[in-house]
């Protein structure tokens, strides 16, 4: 019989591995780890079986489990306990146009730990890169997810054209777009103004290294969702801009805004 002795404590110290599951989670429950995984947990981290490690599946919280094994190219964990229950997080979208290997990995990562909820390329009239890998890319979203202690993989999506986004534009959404021109309003005293609105669902964009083309801003510029807004004085690279803004959000609108609710 297994005594209290014998299962890991995940209050002391936190587990040093924390993974993305496909699978329901709860509590008894068997769960087979991806080759990737595994390979991890036993080759780089050199874990063996009866660690502990932490699961989330977007869904169901964060559950305590432990290694239960290792075989050629396998592994299986037990799941033992909720640690973390399941919290709704804000509905933010980022719309970015994309941008060369290295630094759209990096736009990436930083959104995905500032809290987006979906990653939208748009292909812009000054676009230089049309195609995206969204394999990789999602496998980059879900590391930072793992890292960084949110309970959700933000939705990596395929590029499209900026006009197509625009058509077909859920009804509810605001768009707060990076008006590199600087003719909007002050990032923080725009979404200052929105913040008596409460939580609504919200996608930021930023434009491509060429900026928006003329006819792009004028067709923005007519549609009532959208709200141009500055991000200073100074021209900020596509990567940059992304993450100052989604900062701004979040410090204003998002749950940067709200008390830390108890884990």
């Amino acid at each position: 019989m297994t005594g209290a002795r014998d299962i890991p404590s995940f209050d002391a110290a936190p587990p040093r591995a924390r993974l993305f599951v496909g699978a329901a989670l709860g509590a008894g429950g068997s769960i087979g780890l991806s080759p990737g995984q595994a390979q991890y947990l036993r080759h780089v981290l050199r874990l063996k079986a009866g660690d502990p490690v932490a699961l989330f599946n977007g869904t169901d919280g964060e559950w305590a489990a432990t290694i239960a094994g290792f075989g050629k190219g396998w592994a299986s964990v037990d799941v033992l306990r909720l640690r973390r229950r399941q919290v709704v997080e804000p509905d933010l979208w980022l719309l970015f146009a994309p941008i060369e290997h290295g630094r759209i990995d990096y736009l990436v990562q930083k959104a995905t730990e500032l809290g987006v909820s979906v990653l939208q390329p748009v292909i812009t009239a000054h676009s230089r890169v049309h195609r995206v890998d969204v394999e990789r890319l999602s496998a980059n979203a879900v590391e930072a997810a793992q890292q960084t202690g949110r309970l959700t993989v933000p939705e990596m999506r395929a590029a499209v054209p900026l006009q197509k986004i625009l058509a077909d534009w859920p009804a509810g959404r605001r768009l707060m777009f990076c008006d590199e021109s600087g003719s909007g309003p002050p990032v923080a005293a725009a979404l200052s103004a929105e913040a008596p609105s409460g939580r609504l669902p919200w996608a930021v964009m930023v434009g491509p290294e060429g900026g928006f083309a003329a006819s792009e801003l004028d067709a923005l510029a007519k549609l009532p969702f959208v709200m141009a807004v500055s991000l200073g004085p100074r021209l900020l690279r596509a990567d940059t801009a992304a993450v100052a803004a989604l900062a701004c959000w979040q410090a204003v609108l998002g749950d940067w805004a709200e008390a830390t609710p108890d884990p």
